[in-house]
């Protein structure tokens, strides 16, 4: 009489757990990308109303001293990261951003809004770039696409309601009580960065072995060099261009039926882009990053090119969803795909390229779209934009074989 075998747990296939996302150090970085996120937003339309009580021209000034900071500061961080270490920037970064915000309770008067926005324009670029980081050292690389997402929506949300708040303070109870919490938040934070320091390595930048090629190989210049973290930057800057212009040029232009829904458009748009974003982190992680490259694309084309319809409430709102969902995917994707293709000395080179290409291209394509809509008109420099957009898809073909 045959016997059978009946297999024990012991001999059962083992499942391979997955490493765990949310620890008490990501737990602690969250508390600083709320704070730097509440307190760059919310004095952010603020400023400009304060500036330009005195001349249209403060307004923009004002703003484009600190984005301008912001973007330099970007640049300057690898450096700094190098020689200093990613958690001493990113308290440099909250300290800039927070604590010259208290000197406009003092003055509003148009040099000291535009003094204060360059230093914290350059403090925040410190915190996001080395917070970046800090936040890519924390998250597990199997789960990165995943952690990444999870930043970005604990970043998003708080921007959001940030950004209109600041407005709605100020009109309540005085602007004074907006630079109060922008400037308390970021020093508040300060106490976060004591639980990284056993999570987060030293920047080799740091040590007395590292050598000059050791600087050289996590240097701006470096990452430009490098196809495999250049090229996802160039094809986010190109989707970052067309969120410029929904942000800058598109409200101005909608006519007709299409004029009142301006303040659901920039709702809905970076709502959608959030939630692209944590679709793209959870399947990217299994499908591949760069796989997403495609797609996000053709959604931030197809998006402008529905919001070209400038009289049409239905399709702009539509194009910003669709658009949203796109750019969003992009946001997670492209990051994600550049820390694959660089080592840990390279993070901050990361950071600050993939910020750079975010704030440099939406400034670019809102000026470019501007200029090109004088020419033609608007709707059709935004058909014109979205036509060209799917060219970056070249730039994906040969980020797939870098």
């Amino acid at each position: 009489m045959s016997t059978t075998t009946v297999p024990t747990a012991t001999t059962s296939p083992t499942t391979t757990r997955r490493p765990r996302l949310v620890t008490t150090p990501l737990l602690l970085r969250f508390a600083s990308i709320v704070a730097c996120s509440v307190s760059f937003f919310l004095p952010l339309a603020v400023v400009p109303l304060l500036a330009g009580s005195t001349s249209p021209i403060a307004g923009g000034l004002a703003n484009g001293a600190l984005l301008a900071a912001t973007v330099a500061g970007e640049l300057a961080s690898p450096w700094l990261m190098h020689r200093l270490g990613a958690r001493t920037v990113l308290a440099a970064g909250l300290v800039l951003l927070g604590a010259p915000t208290f000197l406009l309770l003092a003055s509003t008067a148009v040099p000291a809004l535009v003094g204060v926005g360059v230093l914290r324009g350059l403090g925040f670029a410190l915190a996001i770039v080395a917070g970046g980081a800090v936040t890519a050292a924390l998250v597990p690389p199997e789960r990165r696409g995943e952690g990444l997402a999870l930043a970005g929506l604990v970043s998003a949300v708080p921007s959001l309601a940030a950004l209109p708040l600041g407005v709605w303070v100020t009109a309540a109870a005085g602007p004074s009580a907006v630079f109060a919490v922008a400037g308390a938040g970021p020093l508040l934070a300060l106490a976060s960065l004591s639980g990284l320091s056993g999570a987060v390595p030293r920047t080799p930048g740091r040590t007395r072995s590292a050598s000059a090629s050791t600087a050289a190989s996590s240097g701006i210049l470096a990452g430009l060099r490098s196809p495999a973290v250049l090229r996802p930057a160039l094809v986010f800057a190109g989707s970052a261009a067309v969120a410029g212009v929904v942000v800058t040029c598109v409200p101005g232009a909608l006519t007709g039926s299409a004029a009142s829904i301006t303040p659901a458009l920039l709702l809905l748009q970076p709502a959608t882009a959030a939630l692209g974003r944590w679709v793209a982190g959870r399947y990217g992680d299994r499908l591949g990053h760069r796989r997403l490259f495609a797609p996000g694309i053709l959604l931030s084309a197809a998006g402008m090119a529905a919001m070209a319809a400038t009289s049409s409430a239905p399709l702009v709102l539509i194009g910003g969803v669709v658009f949203g969902l796109g750019f969003g995917a992009l946001q997670n994707a492209t990051i994600a795909a550049m820390y694959d293709g660089a080592d840990r000395a390279q993070y901050g080179t990361v950071s600050a390229l993939w910020n750079a290409g975010y704030d440099g291209g939406m400034a670019i394509g809102a000026l470019a779209v501007s200029l090109l809509a004088s020419l033609i008109g608007a709707a059709a420099a935004f058909l014109a934009l979205a036509l060209a957009l799917p060219i970056v898809l070249v730039l994906v073909r040969r980020a797939a074989t870098a």
